[in-house]
């Protein structure tokens, strides 16, 4: 699968020029893919070169990876004034210095793939041009893991994500989903994503990681990663991020708005919780994100894994011999910030071991709180040089340096195109798992057959009505939500009366945190098996609702509301496709983890 950008056309003048001024060689990188592990080599004379011309400011820069609003690199914005100080993308990209921006659907950066290659080209040259005698490209990145978190959505290949790809127990599906997924952000001069998750997810409780989890066993999570680090890195052209280290996938509680703590052994963290991370770093994994969240066993000092030295410097980088970046998680999140001001988490993360600040909530204070600390002597200046060399080096190890522009004419030969929406339509029929058809109601002869489609999501009852349409049905949709009410409640029993079956969508129906959406949509599902109508339970996120939903006959698991999925889904209904997807994780029964009622492995066939 070589991408269309090993073949790049001339480039256009205005970014040659910029190009030749930056000293940048405008010569293509001949396709070379990156090799796996070796963040050293042929890169080292423009690396040790550039890092000479230095000043210290800009070597601070390098050191954090802002979002910045705007859909192009010189819309002006209040939030950019706000943070930063200056009001469009680009002015903040060279006050800093910045090492690199991320993208957001919420800061307007992503809207269309041209959009997005305009914005990545417009934020390139405002970093190529800035005064200065050392000229970096940014890296661009974003969280395109697929599945439940998707940033780009149509016209780019969508995916249904890392538990369904689990589902599917396909190493080459799982690379390929990665390199088509990096091939499509590399056309639109995205440099890095942040994927794959690495998390072990044995919790059915988790409410921040269950789906983007591979699975909850270590060994199927270990080859689906290492997978898909080829696939982004070699196939793809993109750096790639493990997360979250040293792991997240038995929590309960979400980083984003509390402070988790894991409450495994050392034992329990080699045998469930490593074995993902060591793959990823065998497979050359380019950097390794950290987890904001307590891990007594490796560090009982109470402070988050993000400003652990035992855990970034001794586990990861010498235990576990890590030698590409580590990046932060995003230091908004409220895992991290309960004990410490924000500038000084930038200072401490950076001691611990991290390379990279991903989102400082208070840029320009933390900025000057690492200039302080390097002058000071509290982060050595050699020690701020390896960090700084790390991202160098980086940057030139995967073309970044030879090729920091798209193509806008390359954008759509490879985004969205029919050979990888063909490719993905085949990875998502191997993914839907059958886990209950007690009354045979599967394969539904569809032609002909009048079916109501109702429960969670506008899109998704939409979209699985679409694909059955497509299998012959006629379709009525009545959406019901996330939390259906009584009255929803009735209204689909309603509209059930006289149908030939009953397709409703179930998404986190288990979910205890959120008890009305508990409540409803199990409510619902039982409400419609009362009506003796044969109904389907599809579970369009975690495939734990079952437990829930009483003695429910027929019930399959999507791990994904992605269209592609959903169509899968239809397909399997109709009997068009097979369902071949094994459960990647067990399903405990409601409020027992101890009783296993359906077990990793498990799934139906026709």
């Amino acid at each position: 699968m070589t991408s269309t950008l090993s073949r790049r056309s001339a480039l256009t003048g205005s970014m040659a020029l910029a190009l030749a001024g930056a000293g940048v060689p405008i010569a293509d990188a001949g396709g070379r893919r990156p090799g796996h592990g070796h963040h050293h080599g042929q890169h080292h004379g423009w690396v040790t070169a550039t890092l000479a011309r230095m000043t210290l400011r800009e070597k601070v820069g390098q050191l954090f990876v802002q979002q910045v609003y705007g859909d192009t690199a010189t819309t002006a914005r209040t939030e950019n004034t706000a943070l930063y100080g200056v009001a469009t993308p680009a002015e903040v990209v060279q006050k800093y210095a910045l090492g690199g921006v991320i993208y957001f659907a919420w800061t307007d950066s992503v809207k269309d793939p041209d959009q997005i290659t305009a914005l990545s080209n417009g934020l390139q040259k405002a970093a190529l041009t800035r005064r200065t005698k050392a000229r970096i490209p940014l890296t661009v990145g974003i969280d395109q893991e697929q599945g439940v978190v998707t940033r780009i959505g149509p016209p780019a290949t969508q995916f249904p994500g890392s538990m369904a790809l689990g589902a599917g127990r396909s190493t080459k599906d799982a690379r390929s989903a990665a390199a088509i997924t990096g091939q499509e952000l590399r056309a639109m001069g995205v440099t890095t994503n942040f994927a794959p998750d690495a998390d072990t997810n044995v919790n059915p409780l988790n409410p921040v990681i269950g789906t983007r989890s591979f699975s909850s066993d270590p060994t199927l999570a270990a080859q689906m990663v290492a997978a898909q680090v080829t696939g982004y890195q070699r196939d793809g052209g993109v750096m790639s991020a493990a997360k979250h280290f040293p792991g997240h996938g038995d929590t309960a509680t979400d980083s984003h708005v509390a402070f988790p703590v894991i409450t495994h052994t050392r034992e329990q963290w080699e045998s469930i919780d490593a074995p993902p991370f060591r793959a990823a770093i065998e497979a050359g994994i380019d950097m390794v994100m950290t987890a904001h969240l307590s891990f007594p066993a490796l560090d009982d000092s109470g402070d988050p894994a993000t400003l652990s030295r035992p855990i970034l410097t001794g586990l990861l980088r010498e235990e576990l011999g890590f030698e590409g970046v580590i990046i932060t998680d995003s230091l908004e999140m409220q895992g991290v910030r309960d004990t410490y001001g924000d500038e000084e988490v930038a200072v401490r993360a950076l001691a611990a071991g991290a390379d990279q600040l991903l989102m400082s909530p208070a840029l320009p204070k933390a900025f000057e709180a690492v200039v302080a600390a390097v002058e000071s002597g509290r982060i050595s200046r050699r020690d701020l040089d390896a960090k700084v060399r790390r991202v160098l080096t980086l940057k030139a190890e995967r073309g970044v340096v030879q090729r920091p522009w798209s193509d806008p004419r390359h954008v759509d030969r490879v985004v969205g195109t029919a050979a990888h929406l063909a490719v993905a339509d085949a990875v998502s029929n191997r993914t839907t798992t059958l886990v209950r058809n007690d009354d045979g109601v599967l394969p539904m002869r569809t032609a002909g057959k009048n079916l109501l489609v109702t429960g969670y999501g506008d899109t998704t009852t939409k979209t699985l009505a679409d694909g059955l349409t497509a299998q012959g049905a006629r379709t009525t949709v009545l959406t019901t939500g996330a939390a259906p009410t009584d009255a929803q409640v009735a209204a689909a029993v309603a509209a059930a009366a006289g149908r030939d079956a009953v397709v409703v969508t179930t998404m986190k129906a288990w979910d205890t945190t959120v008890t009305d959406k508990k409540a409803g949509q199990q409510k619902l599902v039982a409400a419609l098996r009362a009506t003796g109508v044969p109904v389907v339970v599809v579970a369009t996120r975690d495939p734990y609702d079952i437990a829930y939903l009483g003695d429910t006959e027929t019930y399959l698991a999507t791990y994904s509301y992605s269209p592609v999925a959903l169509q899968a889904a239809a397909r399997v209904i109709a009997g068009a496709v097979q369902p071949t997807g094994k459960l990647p994780v067990d399903i405990p029964a409601a409020g027992d983890p101890a009783t296993v009622l359906y077990p990793f492995g498990f799934g139906l066939r026709y």
